[in-house]
């Protein structure tokens, strides 16, 4: 039987309880691989990409669920500060996996305008695409403006998630 990596790719600005809720229900694979953008393809404004992965590592240890991985394979294949296509991403990660069936997890939002996606239907001959919504509605957005209004924001993210976005000076949102 083929080893199952499942994709999901997001901003994390920041990890929230509703990107939680989607992993919770992703313990069939093998391997979930959280993989943050390294450069938004629709031009969204995010925190610094190391200051990310920092809270992706912290929101993994967090949620202790043992088949999910951080990866920064966007940033390794990147030209310049040039967004990725999921579709370089998937090539990529094939040629790491050779053996492995890899299925990229997707938001509902994303899910609607996958036609957007650079070879989409490329994507979808060579792997799985699996549209799975939050259970939680908590959004990133969400929690920059509860910060941004001195809201508390410990109901949206994972403990450590949150004592890191309000004592550490890089995961600082503007307007």
């Amino acid at each position: 039987m083929k080893h199952t990596l499942a994709v999901f790719g997001s901003a994390f600005n920041p990890p929230s309880l509703g990107h939680r809720s989607v992993l919770e229900r992703l313990g069939q694979f093998d391997k979930v691989l959280l993989l943050p953008s390294y450069q938004h393809a629709w031009g969204k404004v995010m925190l610094d990409y190391s200051a990310r992965c920092d809270l992706v590592r912290a929101f993994i240890s967090d949620i202790g669920q043992s088949n999910l991985e951080l990866s920064t394979l966007e940033q390794q294949i990147a030209i310049d500060d040039n967004a990725v296509t999921t579709f370089a991403v998937l090539n990529a990660l094939q040629l790491e996996h050779p053996d492995s069936d890899i299925t990229f997890v997707i938001g509902p939002d994303n899910f609607l305008n996958f036609d957007r996606f650079y070879k989409a239907g490329e994507i979808l001959k060579q792997w799985q695409v699996m549209a799975c919504p939050e259970t939680v509605p908590v959004r990133s957005t969400l929690i920059r403006e509860a910060l941004l209004n001195n809201k508390d924001i410990s109901h949206y993210t994972t403990p450590t998630v949150n004592a890191m976005l309000l004592n550490d000076t890089r995961f600082q949102f503007s307007h």
